[in-house]
């Protein structure tokens, strides 16, 4: 849980990047963010030290990287603004400074003066997750590593296999429950999503499950069908369980970049999403698309796949985060 006035008070830039501590803690950050790090911040690094006076060509380059990182044009435009106005009021002169007033803001815009608590929330008697996301992002395999993760932490899980339009969603699924260890519930394919949903948390209720991990279809052909199922499977799921779903989480691909920024958009409109999982951070150089979810439609990211294996998906920081963008450089 983080909280923006109390880190900033500590000194952020140098209590993040010389505590040997953090450091260690980040080494995953590190190493799954190595793409991200060289294609664009050890860049910066470069033009920063370089010596060069500050004028507009600088504050152009600096742009030119933030927007090939998939920061956002929004967040760029004005993270630069932010930057020309500094430089002018506090008479700065030397392009180093610039990074440690880079790292502060970054880290400013996406806390927004709230708390941030990226643990998923949890009910005292049974929680539901919702996951929501379009084919071929990850989801499947993304709702397996966050199984894996809860049961490591002493929940009892169940997969329910929403996405009822797909029979190789319903089997890649039960795959996963079965890699996993944990409960598992569907019904044929083309079954009515809200009917899956009420029998499986009739049945979720009877085995005394933790939390119910639920996948939905991922079409957004046509966006007000979507809407329509999305909200009756809500309401189903709320009738059934109390405060439910706890989390509606949407999964994107971060390699997509600002496609995937663009699904964010359509689906916070469609559904009321409380985080965001980025999945393959590991494998894009475009890693900067956390801070401009968080920009463009508010929510949290949660959690970041850094790696393929069951047990590389973390609970997202947003100070190993900035870690794992600069860590080269520092």
């Amino acid at each position: 849980m983080i909280k923006m006035k109390d880190v900033l008070m500590m000194g952020f830039f140098k209590n993040l990047f010389q505590s040997k501590e953090s450091k260690k803690k980040a080494q995953k950050y590190k190493i799954g963010m190595e793409k991200t790090r060289e294609s664009v911040f050890n860049q910066l690094n470069e033009l920063l030290a370089s010596g060069k006076r500050i004028d507009e060509a600088l504050f152009e380059e600096i742009e030119e990287l933030f927007i090939m990182a998939d920061m956002g044009v929004d967040t760029v435009l004005s993270l630069v603004d932010h930057l020309r106005r500094n430089v002018e009021t506090k008479n700065i002169d030397n392009a180093a400074e610039l990074k440690e007033m880079i790292v502060e803001e970054m880290f400013k815009r996406y806390v927004q003066e709230d708390i941030i608590d990226t643990n998923l929330a949890t009910a005292d008697d049974m929680s539901v997750h919702l996951f929501v996301g379009v084919n071929g992002v990850g989801k499947t395999t993304t709702i397996g590593k966050v199984a894996h993760l809860l049961q490591n932490e002493g929940k009892k899980v169940m997969m329910v296999a929403g996405d009822t339009f797909r029979a190789g969603a319903i089997n890649q699924l039960r795959i996963w429950s079965e890699r996993v260890g944990c409960a598992f519930y569907a019904k044929e394919a083309g079954s009515d999503p809200s009917s899956v949903m009420y029998d499986a948390l009739q049945k979720a209720k009877e085995m005394h499950i933790d939390v119910v991990l639920c996948d939905t279809a991922g079409r957004l052909q046509n966006k007000k069908n979507l809407m329509l199922e999305l909200e009756k499977v809500h309401r189903v799921i709320g009738r059934e369980v109390e405060g439910a779903p706890q989390e509606t989480l949407l999964v994107l691909d971060a390699t997509t970049g600002q496609n995937g920024l663009s699904q964010a958009k359509i689906f916070n409109e469609v559904t009321h999403l409380s985080g965001v999982i980025l999945a393959k951070l590991d494998g894009t150089a475009k890693g900067g698309i956390a801070l401009a979810i968080r920009e463009t439609i508010g929510v949290p990211v949660k959690m970041i796949g850094l790696g393929e294996k069951i047990e590389d998906l973390e609970y997202f920081d947003i100070e190993e985060y900035i870690y794992g963008l600069f860590a080269d450089v520092i």
